[in-house]
């Protein structure tokens, strides 16, 4: 049975939501500077599901949920804030669409940034459910043990067609993850209908996900929604297992304001009988509410609406030194700190020192879990760069996932949305493209497009580099594409004790970071790199980001040519031999960069303006890349003090790198190639 109360609290909602869908079409030419979409048709199942949301539950809204937003206590006004792109706009302060929000306010559930939604937000709504079950098996405690909290992930029909919903599921069902998935199914995508784009639809797609309960509702009739929901929600609140609600509702208003429902849609009238409003006007009138009653409901509703408009059309708009802000939350790891070198310490491999870094960050802090492919106790990472860490700290902690490199990485969204810290894999460099989509989109962005609520804290290992005949699959270099991805920070060490020290800052920054570990240096087996094996560090080393290191330092020198390399990774080996094979260590100066972002300028432009001239090695091919840029923008800064061009070696330029060992060996740089560049630079 529903109370008044509820009643009057969801009519109120939904003539809301619906006044500002009005408004909107009223003052089109206005509202139509910046795309926005209206949960017209839909406010019924998003009221019922924002009205029961807590402060504790964590809700994943699409683009077309502004009345969810409505019901879990936010404003018309703060919707058309967001609708103007106004500086006081509370979701992201101008830089993002209408219906995108963010949200972290103590009183309201929580919404972390998300992207357009398109199916993309089921990962890291599905990665803050696996971070509750995480704290849940902790005991780490929750505000409210009677009334644990739910994610709620809001997804359109059409977009559960997407492969990542597929990973969110399969996550959700075989880990048995406390999260809703609420599917709006209109029938439409944009002008492509159900029956061109599916097989089936959402609620018949689950039942191929054992453990992920299904249930399929009129999304227009407001008893059954909200009793259905409240079913599902105290469910999941007390068992803690997946379940999927696929409610059925028209689309009444357009697409967006840029794809109007004029243009391509042939079932407009059919879709009005299937209008929610009057149905729940119905609904409270016999529900002993009056009409007039009603009629004052809604009136007041709209006048709301009207002044707030006005309210938003006079609000200031961002300043252009706005743009400027956020882009990174601020880290505690600013210097150099501990002890690098410390006396009577073992030297040990690279690949070691990953491992001991991460090892002594999981003992210390309980919010730090590992996962990815093969890193679980069986094998502990096909390089054995996680051996034994699951049989230390547990399988609930260092966790095998499926073949998911978006919900690798883009689980950690919410995995750090919930306070939690993920270090996560891709087995190899070459493995990292289907998870692009989520590093671009969900991680690198949010703590840009949230104006500073969400940063994502993780760090993404990536063993990277040709070695031993790995073959077209197993060897690429990926950095540049990665380093085009603003909102990271990015390391390449070329030692073990930089990849610990930069571990540890890693750790310890409130910002996502990419790692790239060149297998070839792991256990230095590679002839030459004897320089990638370190003493270890001790516990409390840590490296700050955007720090480069003059590992060969000379001084000016009249009678001498003298040439800067600029380099990183695997590069610092093949320069290292080189200076030493030509026997000019005293003219070679050495610049290991150890970050690509930030980028230490101030390090590599005074080497270059001292040297005069300059080399930037690179595995990657050198066409097109971040060396290639680099190259650029040390050309532009040194011009009048070089004394020759600024030159560039790396992989010769085909599309991939070949399995026969030969043909690598043509493919890569070398010491020898190395050298050959050393020597026309010198003598230019």
């Amino acid at each position: 049975m529903i109370s008044k109360d509820i009643f009057k609290k969801a009519f109120t909602n939904l003539v809301t939501a619906k006044a500002l869908a009005e408004l909107y079409e009223e003052n089109f030419k206005v509202v139509s500077k910046y795309v926005h979409a209206t949960s017209r048709g839909h406010e019924v199942i998003q009221t019922a599901v924002g009205m029961q949301l807590k402060p504790q539950d964590y809700v994943y809204p699409y683009y077309r949920d502004d009345s969810v937003l409505l019901a879990i206590g936010m404003q018309p006004k703060d919707l058309m804030l967001q609708l103007l792109a106004k500086k006081a706009d509370p979701f992201s302060a101008g830089r993002t669409y209408y219906s995108h929000p963010s949200l972290n306010d103590a009183d309201k559930p929580k919404i972390p940034h998300q992207s357009s939604a398109t199916g993309m937000q089921a990962i890291p709504a599905t990665g803050a459910a696996l971070g509750f079950s995480y704290k849940e098996h902790e005991k780490s405690g929750f505000d409210n043990e009677n009334e644990l909290p739910v994610v709620v992930c809001s997804l359109g029909d059409a977009s559960v067609t997407e492969g990542e919903i597929a990973e969110a599921f399969q996550m959700a069902a075989l880990k048995q993850l406390p999260i809703i998935y609420v599917i709006q199914d209109n029938d439409w995508d944009i002008s492509a209908n159900a029956e061109e784009t599916r097989a089936q639809n959402a609620f018949e797609y689950a039942k191929g996900f054992h453990g992920l309960e299904a249930i399929s509702i009129d999304g227009t009739d407001f008893v059954e929604s909200y009793t259905e929901f409240k079913k599902v929600l105290e469910t999941v609140r007390k068992e803690r297992r997946p379940f999927l609600v696929h409610a059925q509702c028209p689309l009444l208003n357009h697409h967006t304001s840029g794809v109007r429902m004029e243009f391509y849609r042939d079932d407009l009238e059919e879709s009005k009988t299937r209008d929610p409003y009057p149905k729940l006007r119905q609904q409270l009138l016999d529900s002993d509410f009056a009409e007039d009653e009603l009629d004052a409901i809604e009136k007041a509703a709209k006048a709301v609406v009207a002044k707030e408009y006005q309210e938003a059309l006079q609000a200031e708009d961002p300043k252009p030194e706005d743009l400027f802000t956020h882009d990174f939350a601020p880290t505690p790891v600013t210097e150099e700190k501990g002890e690098r070198s410390p006396q009577g310490a073992e030297k040990v491999v690279m690949v070691d020192c990953a491992l001991f870094a991460i090892e002594e960050l999981m003992t210390q802090n309980k919010e730090c879990l590992l996962y990815g492919q093969d890193v679980g106790g069986r094998l502990g990472g096909v390089f054995r760069e996680a051996a034994t860490l699951a049989q230390k700290f547990g399988d609930h902690r260092v966790f095998n996932t499926p073949i998911q490199e978006a919900f690798i990485v883009g689980s950690t969204v919410g995995m750090s949305a919930v306070g939690l810290k993920p270090i996560v894999e891709v087995q190899f460099a070459d493995y990292i493209w289907p998870g692009l989509n989520q590093l671009f989109t969900e991680v690198s962005r949010s703590c840009y497009l949230s104006n500073g609520k969400w940063p994502v804290s993780m760090i993404l290992r990536v063993p990277i580099g040709a070695y031993g005949s790995g073959g077209p699959y197993h060897s690429s270099s990926v950095e540049s594409v990665v380093s085009n991805i603003r909102g990271l920070k990015i390391a390449y060490p070329s030692n073990g004790a930089d990849l610990k020290g930069l571990m540890k800052a890693a750790y310890h920054d409130p910002n996502p970071v990419v790692i790239f570990e060149h297998k070839g240096l792991y256990w230095s087996k590679v002839p030459g790199t004897k320089g990638a094996t370190s003493i270890e560090p001790a516990e409390d080393y840590v490296l700050p980001f955007g720090k480069a290191w003059v590992l060969q330092e000379i001084w000016p020198q009249d009678d001498k040519e003298t040439l800067s390399i600029i380099t990183y990774g695997m590069g610092v080996h093949w320069a290292m031999n080189a200076s030493e094979e030509l026997g000019l260590q005293d003219q070679i100066e050495i610049v290991d960069l150890r970050t690509l972002h930030p980028l230490d300028e101030e390090t590599i432009m005074k080497s270059v303006k001292k040297c005069k001239k300059c080399l930037v090695v690179t595995e990657e091919p050198s066409d097109n890349t971040f060396a290639r840029a680099l190259s650029g923008k040390i050309q532009e800064h040194c011009f009048q003090d070089l004394d020759a061009p600024v030159m560039t070696i790396g992989s010769e330029n085909m599309p991939a790198i070949p399995l026969n060992s030969v043909l690598e060996e043509t493919m890569i740089p070398s010491t020898q190639k190395v050298k050959e560049k050393i020597q026309e630079l010198l003598d230019y």
